[in-house]
């Protein structure tokens, strides 16, 4: 249980409000003291871009960790709790939503004359105004002028004073796919090749010599008259034809990039506000 005397710890040292699993929801704001009991009963968190925003929590069952303060809901649950001003007061009714929003016990129905009274970061004190309160137990003089908001919500406990208009945006991106397959193979083939070649032979050419002073010792050596035989041997060439496997060429597969601009459609939704009134009371124009 959270009490006056962990004010200081929580708001003193810049601490952080941690939600059920340890998770930092967002740094310590302001503490709500409930008038009656003079005990803290409720911490905001700054949420949102540089903190700009304040999440209300309950401090039920609330424990205090160091310089920070661990609550029983998730950072989801408080980061969806119901938008109030953290203007030093709560009303009874904004008491309702934040108690329906995180399901616990509270609220109008045991509401009793009570305020709250905040502390800003290293203060602790009362209102900047005296609070009276009406037969009822609400508070007669916060009005909506006070508040600074006009109107009222009739759509649900869990909005605010201002619509959200969302639309959806389109956005393109490319996937990779398999587009088809390629590849290589070889095979043989037969095909004719003609070439000439050149061929020499010997052929037999009869040669006859008159007899001079230089042959006639080789012409008269043996009988005068006899009978004789000379042969010689012819020699011819032919085409002989080898066939020798000799590397061409390399040949590999490679891939390229194209790339072309292809259009795509498709449809998108957005939200349209429109405002209802008299001739006289309506101002603007439809979102």
């Amino acid at each position: 249980m959270i009490t006056q005397d962990n004010i200081d710890t929580m708001l003193g040292n810049g601490g952080n409000v941690l939600g059920s699993d340890g998770e930092k929801i967002g740094s310590i704001g302001q503490v709500y003291l409930d008038d009656q009991t003079g005990e803290p009963s409720w911490v905001t968190a700054k949420t949102g871009l540089f903190g700009t925003s304040e999440s209300f929590i309950p401090l039920q069952g609330a424990d205090v960790e160091g310089h920070d303060v661990r609550v029983p809901y998730s950072k989801h649950q408080v980061k969806d709790a119901p938008r109030i001003e953290s203007d030093g007061n709560l009303s009874p009714e904004e008491e309702d939503r934040l108690y329906r929003h995180y399901e616990i016990g509270g609220g109008t129905s045991n509401y009793t004359d009570t305020t709250r009274t905040t502390t800003g970061t290293g203060t602790a004190g009362l209102n900047d105004r005296d609070v009276d309160l009406d037969t009822s137990g609400r508070r007669a003089d916060l009005t909506d002028t006070d508040r600074g908001t006009v109107g009222h919500d009739t759509s649900g406990p869990t909005t605010d004073d201002a619509m959200t208009r969302s639309e959806e945006q389109l956005r393109v991106g490319t996937e990779s796919r398999e587009a088809g397959r390629a590849r290589m193979r070889k095979y043989v083939v037969t095909e004719n090749v003609t070439k000439t070649v050149p061929v020499s032979r010997e052929e037999v050419r009869v040669e006859r010599e008159p007899i001079t002073d230089a042959n006639r010792g080789d012409a008269l050596d043996g009988p005068a008259i006899s009978e004789e035989e000379h042969e010689v041997t012819l020699h011819a060439e032919r085409p002989v034809v080898e066939k020798e496997a000799v590397p061409v060429e390399r040949v590999r597969l490679d891939k390229e990039t194209v790339t072309t601009n292809e259009t795509v459609s498709e449809e998108v939704r957005k939200e349209q506000i429109d405002v209802d009134g008299d001739e006289g009371t309506r101002r603007g124009n439809n979102l």
